[in-house]
């Protein structure tokens, strides 16, 4: 999830490392209220974890889907307004037209509905003796790419790891794309739950342009804060021109959709 657009040369980010239960009234009410005490504490974007309404596993996604407007993200757009601040609500179990998408909402300080982005690369693992798992069973993959301005730069990412891919993958995959990009990077994980069917990695994190993790979780429920510096950012895209040596002459990335 990338966010642009007019610059706020400092801000304050919060993750929240939900512990998502069963119950998902109960996973809306405290998803909420740590909304609310990320805002007190001054932060002006709050990123909500993958699937933070719904234990994460292909059996669940029928069972918890909503549609979009609906119960979860009604609750996300009040407490974005309440609070005046942009919130990535996570994702949630969606149902459309008879199919199931991994779906992030995100509201503006108004409550408005900026971006529905529905997951376009779904995870399919299959490591012997480890893990097995396949959102294509019952997802659908999104069809569109999906981006909303801000006055903030960096790259957002709701995710839920698990204990193999995890320490394999997790914070490697931030730190690459932070340098390749020269961008701040975040992650929201949900806290882990040993008792899952599907144990999440935990260990939210940001990462600054130059690779650094500058705040990271532990594996319980918390709140990461981070203050963003973008003059840090933009001294060193100046100390490190990468953008200015690309060579569009040989290569170029293309959209097929609009």
């Amino acid at each position: 999830m990338a966010l642009a657009g007019r610059v706020m040369a400092t801000f304050r980010l919060a993750l929240i490392q939900l512990q998502v239960s069963s119950v998902k009234s109960d996973n809306l009410t405290r998803a909420c209220g740590l909304v609310r005490e990320a805002a007190a504490q001054g932060a002006k974007i709050v990123c909500l974890p993958e699937c933070f309404n719904s234990p994460y596993g292909t059996n669940y996604f029928p069972q918890y889907a909503e549609k979009i407007p609906g119960e979860s993200t009604q609750k996300l757009s009040e407490v974005a307004k309440e609070c005046s601040i942009y919130l990535i609500g996570g994702s949630i179990p969606e149902e459309d037209a008879g199919k199931l998408y991994n779906t992030c909402a995100v509201f503006g300080p108004d409550g408005t509905l900026l971006v529905k982005h529905r997951k376009l690369h779904l995870f399919d693992v299959d490591v012997p003796g480890k893990i097995t798992f396949q959102e294509s069973k019952t997802l659908s993959p999104g069809d569109s790419f999906s981006t909303f301005d801000t006055r903030c730069q960096l790259l957002v990412y709701p995710g839920a790891f698990n204990l193999t891919t995890g320490p394999a993958h997790w914070e490697l995959l931030q730190r690459g794309r932070a340098v390749d990009n020269q961008v701040y990077v975040a992650t929201a994980s949900p806290a882990r739950d040993d008792k899952a069917s599907y144990v999440a990695w935990g260990h939210s994190t940001v990462v600054t342009p130059w690779g650094e993790v500058l705040a990271t979780a532990g594996t319980e429920e918390m709140i990461v804060y981070s203050d963003i510096d973008l003059k840090k950012l933009a001294e060193i895209r100046q100390q490190i021109p990468i953008f200015s040596q690309k060579r569009l002459d040989l290569y170029a990335v293309e959209a097929k959709k609009p």
